[in-house]
């Protein structure tokens, strides 16, 4: 079978070591004589995955003792309300900036909660830039941003200096370049982009932003950080599968570095755009200061061409294309894991799609 190039926004692609992996655990887990999928959670071979992928994490964004490494269930959409069950009274007032579909979910969580104060947004012009020069009041009780839009292209490469407790949804850009987590109090991300298969959400917590701003409220146990990372990210059952290729792959991304990686991700997103930038046919959609490296939108000039290069693209094994239902054109998810021979295989098909109109 010839390979396919997956430019798909997630569940997305993941590095082949990782997948080797797997259907080896699947077949035989760690000498156990059984499936990875139906080993026990409590053995101490599947507690070293657990305890090896949690210190992985740690050791790629360089985190002290003072921070807690859980994987939990529910995906990045139950921390919209984990994160205010667990630290917004509803006397309490949260900032937050509207940067997409994930960040207004989110606002919306908090808002049963309590207070909530959208700082910024941009939504007036279909959420194609990031807002800049806002301010976070100091009375906040916490700052909550979104880095990567994956449904409208748009990353934030700096962080706001915030008087109040930082909090990220890093969803779709964790681990694709370096960046200071001292800043942030609170860092979740859903595995199914640049991690791992869906199934499990990773969460960074500054024990001493939980230990001194917690709200007042009664939490029910699951939905408590406490007992989660008291219990090692296995209060319950957890994603064993899931949690399995996240270590594998963070094995990928260590050995590799953050450095290394962002200049690899560069390249491939500059490739990318150079190439709609140039090509007469297509138009990017986002402020090009704010461009996302993993997910580039960008629509045809002549929308009746849309369906026929979607064909071009399924001839050329090039999948996942077809941008999100709720913002159409096209989007080309460049995660870690894709190979820069497969934006050229896109960049090369553009260019013959290009040809052949102009003829």
């Amino acid at each position: 079978m010839n390979k396919v190039h997956n430019f798909s926004a997630g569940p997305a692609i993941l590095p082949q070591s990782a997948i080797d992996a797997s259907i080896e655990a699947l077949k035989n887990f760690s000498g156990t004589g059984l499936s990875l999928i139906e080993v026990s959670h409590r053995s101490k071979e599947y507690e070293a995955v657990v305890s090896e992928a949690t210190q992985l994490v740690k050791d790629i964004l360089k985190l002290n003792d003072d921070y807690a490494v859980i994987f939990l269930q529910g995906g990045a959409s139950m921390q919209f309300d984990m994160i205010p069950y667990n630290f917004l009274d509803e006397n309490e007032t949260a900032a937050y900036v509207s940067t997409g579909v994930w960040a207004k979910r989110a606002i919306k969580e908090a808002g049963f909660f309590g207070k909530v104060n959208v700082v910024a947004s941009s939504d007036d012009k279909n959420f194609s830039y990031i807002p800049k020069d806002y301010t976070v009041p100091s009375d906040s009780k916490y700052f909550h941003c979104t880095s990567n839009n994956t449904i409208y292209g748009t990353e934030m490469f700096s962080f706001p200096d915030v008087k109040v407790p930082l909090i990220c949804d890093m969803s779709s850009d964790i681990f694709s370049r370096p960046f200071d987590a001292s800043k942030f109090d609170l860092i979740y991300a859903g595995a199914q982009k640049n991690m791992g298969p869906a199934g499990t959400t990773l969460v960074i917590i500054k024990k001493s932003f939980l230990e001194t701003k917690k709200a007042k409220r009664k939490i029910p146990t699951m939905l408590d950080y406490t007992p989660h990372i008291e219990n090692g990210s296995m209060y319950n059952t957890p994603s064993v599968f899931a949690i399995f290729v996240c270590m594998h792959t963070l094995r990928w991304i260590k050995e590799i570095g953050l450095e290394k990686m962002e200049m690899l991700n560069k390249t491939k997103a500059e490739l990318l755009y150079n190439e709609i930038d140039r090509n007469t046919l297509f138009t990017g959609t986002v402020a090009k200061e704010d461009r996302s490296r993993m997910n580039i939108n960008f629509v045809l000039n002549n929308k009746d061409y849309e369906e026929e290069f979607l064909k071009l693209c399924k001839q050329k094994n090039l999948s996942g294309l077809k941008g999100h239902r709720s913002v159409g054109g096209l989007r080309a998810s460049l995660y870690n894991a894709l190979p820069i021979d497969s934006v050229q295989v896109l960049v090369s098909t553009m260019k013959e799609f290009e040809a052949s109109k102009l003829i």
